[in-house]
C-alpha cells in the first residue's frame, strides 16, 4: 500500500500536497476496520490543535470515512504550518509483543514533551542510538534521572500486584494506551500508584512499553544500564483485556 495524504477544506478531506512540518501529530492501529481508543485518540489531537488556536474536531469526525477497512493500518491526523489539517493513510508498520530498552544517555531531549508532534523526528534519531545498543525502544529521563517514558511509547511497572505509572508532575504525553490500562485497571480493582523512579528501581519488575501501535509489549531485557528484566506474568492477560474493547471504523 502507497501513502495517501488528504487534506482538509474545511468540509472534506481532498488529496493533494501537504506539508511535512508537525505541531501536533496523532496515530493509531487499525486491523481490519478495527480500532482500539479512537475517542480517547480524538480528545488528545483536539485538545492540542485547540491549544495551538485550531478547530479541528469536524476534521477528525470525517477521518474514519477515509479509512480502509481491510488489512493493517497505522494512520496519522496531523496539524501542519497554517493551520492545514491532514490525514496520512499508512499502511503499519511490523508489530510485535517484546521490546529491550536503553536509557536515553542524557536528559530529556523534546521541546514539547506534553504534546505528540514536534519531536517526532528528533525521538527517532534518538530510538535509532538506543538501536544500536541492541535496543528497540529509548527511555527517557529528567536531568537526575528519573524515568519518564519511551520514545515513542509510555513505560509502565508491576511491583507485585499494583500497576506503576509515573508521577502525575513529570512531563510525559497522555498516552492513550497508558489511560485505557489504567481505565482497565479501576474497573478490575487493581491498585494504581503513581511513582518517581529511576531505570535502575525497575531490577526485576515486570514492565511494559505501551503504545497505540504495539499495545502491550513486555520489556524482557535492557541495554546500557544494570537493570535485569523481571518475568512477564501479566501481558498476555492484559493484552486480552484490551482486545475485548475493539471497535469498528
Amino acid at each position: 500500500m502507497v501513502e495517501d495524504v488528504l487534506v482538509w477544506d474545511g468540509s472534506g478531506l481532498r488529496p493533494a500536497d501537504a506539508g511535512t512540518d508537525l505541531l501536533v501529530a496523532d496515530s493509531w492501529l487499525v486491523d481490519d476496520g478495527a480500532i482500539a481508543g479512537l475517542g480517547h485518540h480524538r480528545d488528545r489531537f483536539v485538545t492540542a490543535c485547540r491549544a495551538a488556536g485550531v478547530s479541528a474536531g469536524a476534521f477528525f469526525d470525517a477521518v474514519p470515512a477515509h479509512l480502509p477497512t481491510h488489512g493493517r493500518l497505522f494512520p496519522r491526523v496531523e496539524l501542519g504550518a497554517g493551520a492545514e489539517l491532514r490525514l496520512r493513510v499508512r499502511p503499519a508498520p511490523p508489530t510485535g509483543t517484546e521490546v529491550v530498552l536503553a536509557p536515553h544517555p542524557g536528559p530529556d531531549p523534546r521541546v514539547a514533551p506534553r504534546t505528540k508532534g514536534p519531536d517526532l523526528v528528533m525521538l527517532g534519531g534518538v530510538r535509532a542510538r538506543a538501536a544500536e545498543l541492541g535496543a528497540g525502544e529509548a527511555v527517557l529521563c529528567t536531568a537526575d534521572g528519573t524515568l519518564l517514558e519511551g520514545a515513542y511509547s509510555a513505560v509502565v511497572w508491576w511491583r507485585g500486584d499494583v500497576l506503576c505509572v509515573p508521577a502525575a508532575d513529570l512531563p510525559v504525553l497522555d498516552s492513550v494506551t497508558r489511560r485505557r490500562i489504567v481505565d482497565e485497571a479501576a474497573r478490575r480493582g487493581v491498585e494504581v500508584r503513581r511513582e518517581r523512579v529511576v531505570p535502575a528501581d525497575l531490577d526485576g519488575l515486570e514492565t511494559w512499553s505501551l503504545s497505540a501501535l504495539h499495545g502491550i509489549r513486555a520489556v524482557t531485557g535492557w541495554r546500557g544500564c544494570a537493570v535485569t528484566a523481571g518475568a512477564v506474568e501479566r501481558a498476555e492477560t492484559w493484552r486480552g483485556y484490551l482486545a475485548a474493547e475493539l471497535t469498528s471504523v
